[in-house]
């Protein structure tokens, strides 16, 4: 079994009411979008590319979404505006499918004698240190040895923040004082992984975009550094972006993805927004797997992204 197990029916419940904001915003318009409507024709299609874009997919994306949903209607000829909801899940689906990697319904580590390196990256306020917790919290709990490593020592809170969840998890923190140097911080915090026989390493980094080359400059050296101990750290770059935002998640990401190799994606806060849809955004326009979304406060409500799941929830 792997970090998060199968895809159980609390999950399932936790997803669908995580989604619910974006869920009930998204069919309100889709509702006015074809009311009066018996067939898709270029009106229902010009109100359904309103309706994706006011939800937050982006507007590159959502013309590929509405050309790929005119071919379908081309070609079969006649499609009734009740099956238009089938449509539209099926061709979301597969386009997230083109964008992410498999699913990792059964996500687990890769068998290394080393400690698997996740160097996290984002700005500060989208819930960075939350989800380095219930990151921790999750690989405990099934039963993997980890570390945390408070490399953003730029600002006294996030060390003190990172503190209370290795607390709260019960999980080694390696921490030095504020102003010191970032990427002597991730030294030890792998030398002590190492030392451990740590199975995970989780590095927090500055969450400051004033001035890009700086952090490029910063996080390269931590890379760097890092290497000495674990010659192919980091294994995974996660950047943490807030899902609320809705577009200024998509300039983050464009920031982020300039300044460092960006491997994977976790979006945050998607229970207190009708901004959804900006995973499906993302998703397509980095082609970097969303690997994690967070649903809601509890430990257990950070979820790998499957996303069939999560098309299926929001578009039923």
């Amino acid at each position: 079994m792997g970090l998060f197990g199968s895809f159980t029916k609390s999950k399932k419940e936790s997803l669908d009411q995580g989604l619910s904001k974006t869920k009930e915003s998204v069919f309100k318009k889709l509702g006015r979008a074809i009311v009066g409507k018996s067939k898709v024709d270029d009106e229902v299609l010009d109100n359904l590319e309103e309706v994706l874009i006011t939800s937050d997919v982006g507007v590159d994306t959502t013309l590929k979404i509405i050309r790929r949903i005119e071919e379908r209607v081309s070609k079969d000829k006649y499609f009734g505006v009740d099956e238009l909801n089938t449509l539209l899940k099926e061709e979301i689906a597969a386009l997230l499918d083109e964008n992410n990697s498999s699913d990792d319904a059964d996500f687990d580590l890769p068998q290394s004698d080393l400690p698997y390196v996740i160097m996290v990256v984002g700005v500060n306020g989208v819930g960075k240190t939350t989800t380095i917790g219930k990151l921790a919290y999750n690989f405990k709990k099934n039963g993997k040895k980890v570390v945390l490593g408070a490399a953003d020592t730029f600002r006294a809170a996030a060390i003190d923040q990172l503190q209370i969840w290795a607390d709260r998890v019960n999980v080694p923190l390696i921490r030095q004082s504020m102003g010191s140097d970032p990427a002597s911080v991730a030294y030890d915090a792998l030398a002590s992984a190492k030392a451990s026989g740590a199975d995970v390493v989780i590095i927090d980094t500055a969450g400051r975009l004033h001035n890009k080359i700086n952090l490029m400059n910063e996080l390269t050296k931590i890379k760097n550094v890092m290497q000495k101990i674990v010659p192919d750290a980091p294994h995974e770059v996660l950047l943490i972006l807030d899902g609320s935002t809705g577009q200024n998640a998509f300039e983050q990401a464009k920031q982020f993805t300039k300044a460092t190799e960006v491997s994977a994606l976790a979006l945050t806060k998607l229970d207190g927004t009708a901004k959804g849809g900006v995973v499906i955004g993302i998703s397509d326009q980095f082609k970097i797997p969303v690997k994690y979304i967070g649903i809601g406060e509890k430990m257990e409500d950070l979820q790998v992204f499957r996303r069939k799941e999560f098309v299926e929830s929001l578009f039923s």
